[in-house]
């Protein structure tokens, strides 16, 4: 039998990483894991001569997305969440996601990874790379990659079906 403790559920607040999310808790609440949330926020490289007021302004636009992140983070996590799986969110600061995340899940010992994609493909992938592939290669436990819109994963005997009155 397969046992999971631990599901890490990277997310950047996209749309596919929200759905990854959603299929974080369901598994979750599945195997009676905890549910750990991860933002790695990538810090911007300009210089200060590309910014008009140069440094304290870099700063300043630095600490407001960075302060951002934190809150869309601490909205994703509900006290539900918290409650019933033991939730926890954590952002860490790097200029690699993939590798962050990867540390992260053989740090706290992770049974499973949920990652958002967006599916890209082409010159875009190329340009851009993938975080999911990379974490997918790099991970030391299995990864499973949501799409948005996800596929429907509410089972028909979990339904309730209300008698008319």
């Amino acid at each position: 039998m397969i046992a999971i403790k631990k599901v890490l559920v990277a997310t950047d607040f996209s749309a596919p990483s929200l759905s990854a999310l959603n299929y974080a808790r369901a598994m979750a609440r599945s195997f009676g894991a905890s549910l750990h949330v991860l933002h790695v926020f990538e810090p911007l490289w300009i210089t200060s001569a590309d910014v008009v007021g140069g440094g304290v302004a870099l700063t300043t636009m630095m600490q407001g997305l960075e302060e951002t992140a934190r809150k869309q983070l601490d909205e994703a996590v509900t006290e539900e969440d918290r409650r019933e799986l033991g939730a926890t969110a954590v952002m860490i600061t790097s200029e690699s996601p993939a590798r962050e995340i990867a540390h992260y899940a053989n740090d706290h010992k992770v049974d499973l990874v949920v990652i958002g994609t967006h599916g890209r493909s082409g010159l875009s992938r190329w340009l851009i790379g993938s975080v999911a592939e990379k974490v997918v290669r790099l991970a030391p436990c299995p990864v499973l990659t949501v799409h948005h819109p996800e596929h429907e994963f509410v089972t028909p005997d979990a339904l309730q079906i209300i008698p008319k009155a």
